[in-house]
């Protein structure tokens, strides 16, 4: 992991981020990480806009914590009801 310290980062951003095959590049600010560049493998930009949106982030943690809270319904019972059949592509570890 290499780490650059805001003022003294001199560099394009696009020479920090050729280095990314080799390792993560962390920003910091004062000796405090304020930001990252690492490489993505199999993800889309619709995964990482989601995965950085607090809003979507909130709505994520909300449904969990209903879900711990109320309960919910397994996969198998929602197909049930739903009138659908298992596929043969499913995984009992997903119920």
């Amino acid at each position: 992991m290499k780490i650059v310290e805001i003022a003294e980062a001199t560099e394009t951003l696009a020479k920090y981020a050729s280095g990314l095959t080799e390792e993560p590049v962390i920003i910091t600010s004062n000796g405090q990480p304020i930001a990252a560049l690492v490489t993505f493998e199999n993800v889309d930009m619709e995964t990482i806009s989601l995965s950085t949106n607090p809003r979507f982030i909130e709505l994520i943690e909300r449904s969990r914590a209903q879900r711990r809270s109320k309960g919910g319904f397994s996969s198998v019972e929602m197909r049930r009801r739903l009138g659908l059949s298992r596929s043969n592509n499913s995984n009992a570890a997903d119920d």
